[in-house]
């Protein structure tokens, strides 16, 4: 049976409150609290791990930010996580074929590429709904759906990605630090990401945010041998970037864009 969003929503805004006043919460303990199954739970905290309000862990999830009320909510976040898309995107190059993972973040490197002619290749569905150049054309990998990141995955994607050389390719991660490289919480994506990384002859770089910094999840997904930028804003821990450029990767730390130039 569908349910009402507004159910949904409803549900997902008294998660964020109970979050935003515990600090961290258990998985059972919210299954039990809103009388729903733990898959639905776990996908209620996606959602705001999307939104880069929480992060995840196993069992459980915890606080990353402020949502409600003040200018360090969602929006701060968003301009956090524009301003890496857009210095991003000034990489690519007329002619380019590109590599974009699931990654909300990366996602967003589409709509800065003005006025050159390139492709991008991603197993993001939610690519077909971003607003993009004429001269930028887009080209999902296919394969299995899996909610609630419409991501695409299995055996079609990775087909795909396998006939692809591409120039350059950014990516997301759910987790980089200097000892244990790039990790994600999602195995399903872990074989995407890293033949992404493999079909890329060109600069590979890695777009998160400072939540990411120095976090570690359950499944590696890339080495940092293998990238070649580290592109995050200004709140990023300093320590865990000057490991990181000790594996010969170029960091960058960023400011956020102003809220007014942000669609």
């Amino acid at each position: 049976m569908k349910v009402n969003y507004s159910i949904v929503k409803k549900r997902r805004d008294d998660i964020m409150i109970l979050i935003q006043k515990l600090g961290k919460v258990d998985v059972d303990q919210l299954k039990n609290e809103f009388n729903v199954s733990e898959i639905t739970i776990r996908r209620d905290l996606q959602y705001w791990e999307d939104k880069g309000a929480i992060l995840r862990y196993h069992g459980g999830a915890k606080l990353v930010q402020t949502m409600v009320g003040s200018e360090d909510s969602l929006l701060t976040n968003d301009r956090y996580k524009n301003a890496i898309a857009k210095y991003a995107a000034q990489f690519v190059e007329e002619g380019d074929t590109i590599f974009i993972n699931t990654s909300s973040t990366a996602l967003l490197v589409i709509q800065y590429i003005i006025g050159k002619r390139c492709t991008v290749i991603t197993n993001n569905a939610k690519a077909l709904l971003v607003k993009h150049d004429s001269l930028v054309s887009i080209v999902l990998t296919g394969g299995e759906i899996r909610y609630p990141k419409e991501t695409l995955v299995g055996d079609f994607a990775l087909n795909s990605i396998y006939r692809v050389s591409a120039n350059k390719c950014f990516l997301g991660c759910s987790g980089i630090t200097a000892a244990d490289g790039i990790t994600t919480a999602i195995l399903a994506e872990t074989a995407i990401n890293e033949s992404m990384l493999r079909r890329t002859v060109g600069k590979r770089f890695v777009l998160c945010d400072y939540t990411k910094i120095g976090v570690k999840h359950s499944f590696v997904s890339g080495e940092l041998e293998n990238i070649d930028y580290v592109i995050t804003d200004i709140n990023a821990d300093d320590e865990e970037l000057r490991a990181i450029g000790e594996h010969n990767v170029k960091t960058v730390k960023l400011e956020p864009l102003p809220l007014s130039t942000i669609e």
